[in-house]
């Protein structure tokens, strides 16, 4: 029988998932990256009751990394594992795996640790660097951003002496709350019902709550999830990469304002180019947000795509989309108002030059005459 409350000084035991994303370019050619790598086409682990349609299209390549040297207060002597998974739409996620055997109080403190992710990201690109510059003839536009997009996911046993999950939602809301908000202090009692507001429970001794920045999984197979939990952080780091984008272009496009309307010849820029580029950067975006909704199909399996819905919701991943759409059609907007002014300073110019060249033959044909 589980415990019917969390003892102070009983190892709780689980494993810290770390992930990692980052975008390396518009698009990675798998077969060719697999030819300059090696690596195996990664195949969804699932469970019995996991539809054989959810799979990913295409297969992500995955590839085991060197072990991470890691320090944390909370897990001495800990081993790491590391794992890298190369999507098809040029985003790449770590996966770094610790083994937890830690009392309540460890945990929290891990949390705390956890809420500087600095060097663990900066260890997770030490990592993938040298696989990046293999795979630069694989990859289209290669470039390896500065953005990196992390979360983390306390991966507990049921087991004792963790108590049931009705005595733990209720006992230890506070820490649950702390290890997910990445808190090691109290927090108020608005902040502990807003971190575990959604949850999601599929078996009486299984629970799931994420928050923005980590989650509580409580459950013994539970690869699937983390599958599904891992691409949600994907697809955040893409729209956020997309978005960053777009504010680049909209402030050029706003630098373009002034320099016209003070020129003496504002006909003279032609703004062809930056409204190409800007239709590039639309079909990509467009590219890069359907790429990556159709990688993973989550339909079948209700629990599966209930984790992914919780997960899109604390990462706003709805409101992610919308805000790159207006963005596409602002900055596409400020483009067209600007062309549009020059075209008409341009036909003015002209119609100026006709009248000119009109008075020009005139008086040549009073003078002959």
């Amino acid at each position: 029988m589980p415990a019917t409350e969390l003892a102070a000084d009983q190892p709780i035991h689980g494993r810290l998932n770390i992930f990692v994303a980052f975008d390396w370019g518009d698009e990675i050619d798998l077969e060719q990256a697999s030819r300059l790598i090696g690596g195996e086409p990664h195949v969804l682990r699932r469970r019995r009751r996991t539809p054989s349609s959810i799979e990913y299209l295409p297969p992500p390549l995955r590839l085991a990394l060197p072990a991470p040297a890691l320090d944390f207060a909370a897990l001495r002597d800990a081993a790491a594992t590391a794992e890298l998974t190369i999507f098809d739409f040029a985003a790449v996620s770590v996966r770094v795996r610790l083994p937890l055997c830690a009392t309540r109080a460890q945990l929290a403190e891990l949390a705390g640790e956890l809420a500087d992710p600095g060097p663990l990201v900066a260890t997770a690109r030490g990592l993938v660097e040298s696989v990046f510059e293999r795979l630069r003839p694989a990859i289209k536009d290669a470039q390896l951003s500065t953005a990196s997009e992390e979360y983390f996911v306390f991966e507990l046993s049921p087991a004792p002496p963790l108590p049931a999950i009705d005595q733990l939602l209720v006992g230890e809301a506070d820490w649950l709350a702390g290890l997910v908000r990445l808190e090691a202090g109290p927090l108020s009692a608005d902040e502990v019902r807003e971190a575990l507001r959604l949850q999601l429970r599929y078996a009486p001794s299984d629970l799931f709550v994420p928050d923005w920045s980590a989650a509580v999984l409580v459950d013994e197979d539970c690869d699937e999830t983390l599958e599904a939990i891992e691409f949600a952080n994907l697809q955040l780091l893409e729209f956020r990469y997309t978005d960053q984008q777009l504010d680049v272009r909209l402030a050029e496009a706003y630098r373009l304002i002034h320099p016209l309307a003070r020129s003496w010849l504002p006909f003279w820029r032609s703004l062809s180019r930056p409204l190409r580029e800007l239709g590039d950067l639309r079909i990509e975006a467009h590219a890069v947000s359907d790429r990556a909704s159709n990688v993973l199909k989550l339909i079948g399996d209700q629990y599966l795509a209930r984790v992914y819905r919780l997960v899109a919701a604390r990462f706003h991943l709805d409101q992610w989309e919308q805000s790159i759409r207006r963005s596409l059609d602002v900055v596409e907007e400020v483009y067209r108002t600007l062309s549009d002014q020059t075209a008409t300073w341009r036909a003015e110019f002209l119609e100026v030059v006709i009248v000119l060249l009109i008075a020009f033959e005139i008086v040549m044909a009073f003078w002959r005459g």
